[in-house]
């Protein structure tokens, strides 16, 4: 028996396999819907607008349940595999010291072959020895001419210096063990397909990570993988985005010429978010509605009761306990029964008082630091969310505080972003006049703090509410 019998034959090669895929059902209908609408909230907290959110930015911010998806389309742990098998070939293929010795012989006889003028003769002899592209770039300049031979010849020096640093770069990025040497354009080619080959893999790592396929670069992955293969991830890669498509418009987000826009559903929905993550973590505890202790003059009635007064409302009558009494003072005649003021029972009514809350929130140039202006956003629509679904007739408003204070609706808050800083000088005087109709907005540098003319427009929102309960929530 010859060597070739001996060896297994490979009937077919690898198969890859769709396990469960039903295009019609995706993702599973047993998953919840992945959450597209507080991915787009955070990109216009951060960013202040939803116009640099595209369509495949909204597709990678969606994380899926990688069990949705799992089996679709073309194996990404075959994928993997095969091109770590490419790298791994390349890497037991080539040594790179030939290479480099050649790069670096290829500079100095560059170097050695142009004849500077006298002025700069010391000048190019000092940048050669540094050996930075930088330098070089400078002295073309000096140069004048650019076409004079010795501009020219500086152009190939630094083209020659460009392959050094390439093939160096090759040398200490990967481990080479093999035995055959390389060309200059060789190893350039090379390095280029290697750092292909590695975003590509950490693409579909991520990929099997998160199901996010939007990730992989197409493209990139056609010229290592099989032409069937490709096709059938990007086929599953238009499915996601359809999908996250669809999701969008169901939790309210509008794409128009401009971008995202996000209606009210998806504020909704968003601040049920921030307030799930707010008092998710809450342990058991006695039933409350953040009610206060005032007892009278409301419309909730308690257990316990008291008798009736002259003045009081019969809406709040205990009509069982009330009859009980006239009972048990006079029995029944004739089947009826006489009712007297002593026997009236009143319920204790409980007040469930209006409260007027003014949130003014910092948005000069020092909120910046960190991100806070994100989180006082967040709060902010947090706060809206829990009023407007518990407290539906309390007032809230915002106002927007910098340089002037001015006030906002709850739409306007996503947007808000912290003042540029136009004044860098280390000492400041500045004296204006916020009574004078002549000093506007546009007179002022826009980042500093005027907390009291935040205070001031507060006060005037809530000394017309009709309620003595009245807060005023300060954010800098």
């Amino acid at each position: 028996m010859s060597s070739r019998d001996t060896r297994p034959s490979r009937l077919g090669g690898i198969v890859h396999t769709y396990l469960g895929y039903d295009p019609k059902r995706f993702p599973s209908p047993t998953q919840p819907p992945p959450d597209v609408v507080s991915s787009a909230f955070e990109h216009l907290l951060t960013y202040g607008s939803l116009r640099r959110l595209t369509d495949e930015e909204l597709a990678r911010a969606v994380r899926i349940d990688p069990s949705q998806i799992q089996g679709l389309g073309p194996s990404l742990d075959a994928l993997i595999a095969m091109l770590e098998e490419r790298r791994r070939r390349i890497l037991e293929t080539y040594e790179t010291e030939t290479v480099r010795k050649r790069a670096s012989d290829a500079y100095r006889a560059a170097a050695d072959a142009i004849r500077p003028p006298s002025a700069l003769a010391d000048r190019f002899r000092r940048e050669v020895a540094r050996e930075q592209i930088r330098d070089l770039e400078r002295l073309w300049y000096a140069a004048g001419d650019e076409r004079s031979p010795f501009a020219i010849a500086l152009l190939k020096l630094i083209e020659r210096l460009r392959d050094r640093y390439e093939v160096d770069g090759l040398a200490a990025r990967y481990d080479f063990t093999g035995r055959r040497d390389l060309t200059i354009e060789q190893a350039i080619e090379i390095r280029t397909e290697l750092e292909a080959i590695d975003a590509l893999l950490e693409q579909l790592r991520q990929a099997r990570e998160t199901a996010q396929v939007g990730l992989i670069d197409m493209e990139a992955l056609s010229q290592f993988a099989e032409a069937a293969d490709v096709e059938q991830l990007g086929a599953l890669q238009q499915q996601v985005r359809d999908y996250i498509r669809e999701l969008a418009e169901r939790q309210g987000l509008d794409s128009g010429a401009e971008g995202f826009r996000l209606t009210p559903k998806a504020y909704r929905i968003f601040q049920s978010h921030l307030l799930e993550e707010i008092f998710g973590d809450l342990e058991a505890a006695r039933r409350g509605r953040h009610t206060g202790p005032i007892a009278g003059e409301g419309a909730v009635e308690m257990p316990t009761t008291r008798p009736y007064e002259f003045g009081d409302s019969a809406a709040n009558m205990d009509i069982t306990q009330s009859l009980v009494n006239a009972m048990l003072r006079e029995p029944p005649r004739n089947g009826r029964v006489r009712l007297r003021s002593e026997d009236i029972e009143i319920h204790r009514t409980r007040n469930t008082p209006k409260c007027a809350t003014a949130v003014v929130m910092d948005m000069s140039g020092s909120m910046r630091h960190n991100g806070l202006y994100v989180s006082a956003k967040r709060m902010g629509l947090a706060l809206d969310g829990l009023i407007r679904s518990e407290y539906p007739g309390d007032f809230l408003q915002f106002i927007e505080m910098y340089s002037i204070a001015k006030a906002r609706h709850v739409s306007e808050l996503p947007m808000l972003m912290p003042k540029p800083v136009t004044i860098h000088d280390p000492i400041v005087r500045l004296v204006a006049d916020m009574s004078d109709e002549g000093i506007t907005e546009f007179d002022l540098p826009p980042h500093f703090t005027n907390i009291q003319h935040g205070l001031r427009l507060a006060r005037q929102f809530l000394s017309v509410q009709d309620t003595p309960n009245r807060q005023l929530i300060l954010i800098t």
